[in-house]
């Protein structure tokens, strides 16, 4: 099963860098998401494909008409928080209000309901994972926050195998679609997403793809921008993994849907069995 995801957020919206932190600073920058955004369109529509877009509530209320577009083209459209800042900075009660207001915002716009979640930068631990219950209370039923693995925004690696699982916490219960990886030689490669899928060539990403059974493909607007400015007090590091691919992502996702078939998450909930999956039960721990 491989499944089409997008996070709909500006090229600024990057994680734990103070430059770009708040929305007093992302509203003196310029807005490049309506050109990303279309570039997406354009591949998706040429492929006839579906996607599921998890945008931020802030780009909801600032640019109601991309997420109207969105839903248009007949995509199905996710929460992706609000303001776009790490879950596990936040205590329960302000993930609790960040969740509410993108949810809100959304559904203000789009006149449906929200169903499907992702935290930015997959940024659910376990020592945050009372989020799930916060989800679940509010009426989302899938999870796509799970990054069963060491990263430096979070990772789960407490979850086990990547592959779609209901969790269940203090009575709660949800479905996760987690990241994927790939075993190569004893160590987890990460291929379908992100700067990962910017940097591997396009050969071994479809190598990765032919031999994996799930597959869990998250790209963004700012994946698709090779002339977007340099965000100021980034890592040489950062500047690296922000910046590498940006020319090659149109193509390499333009040859992916050539080879291989993708569903959205609604169309992945439906074709799973889902009292054949796994339960993955964790202990409740508030902050």
């Amino acid at each position: 099963m491989n499944v089409l995801t997008f996070d709909i957020e500006d090229w600024f919206h990057v994680l734990d860098n103070p430059s770009t932190k708040t929305e007093k600073q992302w509203v003196q920058l310029e807005c490049r998401i309506h050109q990303n955004l279309d570039r997406i369109l354009d591949i998706l529509k040429k492929h006839n494909q579906k996607a599921t877009f998890f945008c931020i509530g802030w780009v909801a209320r600032r640019y109601p008409t991309i997420v109207k577009k969105i839903d248009n083209y007949g995509h199905e459209i996710g929460s992706h928080s609000d303001m776009h800042q790490l879950a596990y900075e936040f205590n329960r009660e302000e993930f609790r209000q960040d969740l509410e207001q993108s949810i809100k915002s959304i559904e203000d716009v789009v006149g449906k309901k929200v169903r499907a979640y992702r935290a930015p930068g997959f940024s659910l631990k376990h020592q945050n994972s009372w989020m799930l219950e916060e989800l679940s209370k509010h009426g989302i039923e899938i999870d796509c926050s799970v990054f069963p693995a060491r990263r430096a925004h979070g990772g789960f690696k407490e979850f086990g195998h990547a592959e779609p699982a209901y969790v269940e916490i203090d009575g709660a219960r949800i479905k996760e679609f987690p990241i994927n990886l790939y075993s190569l030689f004893g160590k987890n490669i990460i291929f379908s997403g992100g700067g990962y899928f910017r940097l591997i060539p396009y050969p071994l990403i479809k190598f990765f793809m032919k031999t994996s059974d799930y597959v869990m493909v998250y790209l963004h607007p700012r994946d698709f921008d090779y002339d977007q400015p340099m965000i100021e007090g980034l890592s040489a590091f950062r500047r690296f993994k922000s910046y590498v691919g940006l020319k090659t992502t149109s193509n390499k996702l333009d040859r992916l849907l050539n080879d291989f078939d993708f569903v959205d998450l609604r169309e992945a909930n439906k074709n799973i069995d889902w009292s054949q999956v796994k339960t993955i039960k964790l202990n409740r721990k508030d902050k």
